[in-house]
């Protein structure tokens, strides 16, 4: 999850106590650099709907770190809360309206469950978007700037061993991601007309044709 302390999960991220331990799920400020790399890529992009869901407290962070970025880029951004598929093509389709629009999706059920909605709309208005996670531009999104799952289910492993070996969940402190990947779908680039510079290209891990 988000944020295990405000949840109630554990104590802190250092000593969680009790019987619970693992990895936080976000990291909210990654997503200013988010709107920068959205920005390098389509240049004339200077609204963004910034898709999440109010229910998820992380959320609000993560947008902060958003709004935060914004006024340097020369970009508004615009809260735009979702919990259903409704909510989704409803302000996607009324977002798209004026010129200039970009989307920003931030990891939360909603975006997950509906990620090809998501995706056919974006493609549909021409609106350049960033995903959190590799799935959205392994299915067609343009692209991905976020945490490396793979590397935590890496980390998750050694974990469990260690528990098994007798160590405490209490004294094993929750661990923040660290690892994150810039992943480019180049076909999707292409059908909305955008040219990657070269030095984003440099900075992906992976780029799908």
């Amino acid at each position: 999850m988000g944020d295990p302390v405000q949840n109630g999960f554990v104590a802190s991220l250092a000593h969680p106590g009790g019987n619970i331990t693992g990895f936080t799920s976000f990291e909210a400020s990654i997503w200013g650099k988010a709107l920068e790399v959205l920005k390098q890529v389509a240049s004339d992009v200077a609204r963004v709907a910034v898709i999440l869901n109010p229910d998820q407290a992380p959320q609000a962070g993560m947008l902060r770190a958003v709004e935060a970025a914004a006024p340097t880029l020369g970009v508004t951004a615009t809260a735009t809360p979702v919990h259903n598929a409704a909510d989704i093509e409803r302000a996607i389709n009324e977002f798209a309206r004026e010129p200039n629009g970009g989307l920003i999706v931030l990891p939360n059920g909603p975006t997950t469950v509906h990620r090809e909605l998501i995706i056919a709309l974006a493609a549909r208005h021409r609106l350049p978007a960033i995903y959190p996670y590799r799935h959205f531009v392994e299915d067609g999104g343009l692209m991905c700037y976020g945490l490396d799952l793979a590397d935590q289910y890496r980390a998750a492993a050694a974990y469990v061993d260690r528990i098994l070996r007798g160590e405490k969940p209490a004294d094993l402190p929750v661990l923040q991601p660290t690892k994150f990947e810039l992943v480019i779908n180049l076909t999707s680039a292409k059908a909305l007309g955008l040219t990657i510079p070269a030095s984003i290209l440099s900075l992906a891990d992976q780029l799908i044709e």
